[in-house]
């Protein structure tokens, strides 16, 4: 890298114009977690680079750590693009580069930027600082760490003695959407704000003539492996069950014209939550919009009476498991109006189907029915060792989706009764 004094440049010929909004979020400070998933070429890790440098230059107090799952993968990646950001914005002559151990130094403050691989999580949890604290942290490749409890506990080192928070996670969705990464996001938080980026929003010059032929021959030969590829897109194994779902938030307008409420509810106790789930279905689209629940372990028949009561003041009829009589009772005498479901053979595979393939579109409010938003956008059929997918319907992780089945077993009825009468019909 030169030594010598640079000119200072424009920040729009170095951040695409799709991070142009989110940089001025994290100028106003309006958020502490930044998420930023994207296809190949979006330029996000470019964006985060130049986000810290420029924030370290104008707090003497802020240091940073950038992190990758595997620390020998740290100078090919992060470094390089931190140094890269240094570059771009004409600053070299203001900051000291160490190749072993990894660093980069501001030198007019003395804060500065370390490196640490997750693989060795006790040199992350050590990390000492003489002046400052870590404002500033970076989870490059995110879908490679081991999940939100690893996160957690290397934030739970590093968040200390500051005030203003900046914590970036930038990665390429895999597949799966059942990918705890993918899961994650789905998840809001008021300190949180997720970014979905990909190659289209970036000036052709940046990433050269090469690059767009390459994803454009992939668009035309291998559509869904471009959509993995350059878009980001969490295309699925192939055994997604519910390719009709739509997690998104249910306004208050939509709420208002809801009248068709239907209430389906699983038990548990134990290892299993209680599972329960309010809904309205829109006979003549075909449309289920999921915008109320409750599941919880180790709730009791009283609070749980009382919780769905919050729910359901008007009382309508809830359809629940039918193997289990004991609390269908109990919860009558609480005064609640509970059925219990006809089920029968062959029940669990229609009511799938019914779901997954006569229903138009099963709308999810992630922020009134999390875990209903996660299991059905992560239910997947079971492979087997040879990577064939098994003819039945896995029977775990899905607590609302049962009960979303019962609470629709009338309409489910409706429907079997016609196709029935058809049959009849044409046989006569």
């Amino acid at each position: 890298m030169t030594s010598q004094k640079q000119t200072p440049v424009k920040l729009t010929s170095l951040i695409a114009p799709s991070f142009h909004e989110l940089h001025w979020d994290i100028l106003e400070h309006k958020h502490t977690h930044y998420k930023l998933a994207g296809g190949r070429g979006s330029t996000k890790s470019s964006f985060i680079s130049l986000e810290i440098i420029l924030g370290m230059m104008q707090d003497p107090e802020a240091n940073a750590i950038a992190m990758r799952k595997v620390g020998r993968f740290l100078e090919e990646s992060v470094f390089e693009q931190l140094r890269w950001a240094i570059e771009g914005l004409g600053v070299s002559d203001k900051w000291k580069v160490r190749f072993s151990p990894l660093g980069l130094s501001y030198l007019p403050f003395g804060n500065k930027i370390i490196f640490r691989g997750a693989d060795d999580p006790q040199k992350i949890k050590s990390v000492k600082l003489k002046k400052g604290y870590f404002k500033y942290i970076w989870f490059e490749e995110r879908s490679e760490f081991d999940g939100p409890e690893e996160e957690r506990t290397i934030l739970q080192s590093l968040m200390r003695g500051g005030t203003d928070y900046y914590v970036f996670y930038s990665w390429n969705p895999p597949k799966s959407i059942n990918s705890w990464v993918n899961q994650d996001i789905l998840l809001e938080r008021p300190d949180t704000i997720v970014s979905h980026t990909d190659y289209r929003s970036v000036p052709r010059d940046w990433l050269g003539e090469q690059f767009f032929i390459e994803a454009e021959h992939l668009r035309d030969t291998k559509p869904k492996a471009y959509e993995h590829e350059y878009l980001g897109v969490a295309t699925g194994t192939g055994g997604a069950v519910f390719e009709n779902v739509t997690v998104r938030t249910i306004t208050d307008e939509e709420l208002s014209r809801f009248d068709r409420i239907k209430n389906g509810l699983d038990f548990g106790y134990g290892a299993d939550p209680l599972a329960y789930i309010k809904m309205h279905y829109n006979k003549t689209r075909k449309r289920l919009f999921l915008f109320g629940e409750i599941y919880a372990v180790k709730l009791g028949n009283t609070k749980a009476a009382r919780e769905i009561r919050k729910l359901n003041p008007l009382n309508h009829y809830i359809t629940a498991d039918s193997e289990e009589p004991r609390a269908i009772a109990a919860l009558n005498e609480l005064g609640l109006r509970v059925i219990g479901a006809k089920k029968g053979p062959g029940s669990v595979d229609y009511g799938m189907e019914f779901l997954s393939d006569e229903l138009e579109e099963i709308v999810i409010d992630p922020k009134r029915c999390p875990n209903a938003a996660r299991e059905f956008t992560s239910y997947e059929l079971e492979q087997d060792k040879d990577g064939n997918f098994k003819g039945s319907y896995p029977d775990k992780n899905n607590h609302t989706i049962d009960a979303v089945r019962y609470g629709m077993e009338d309409a489910m009825t409706r429907r079997k009764a016609k196709i029935k009468n058809k049959a009849r019909a044409g046989l006569r």
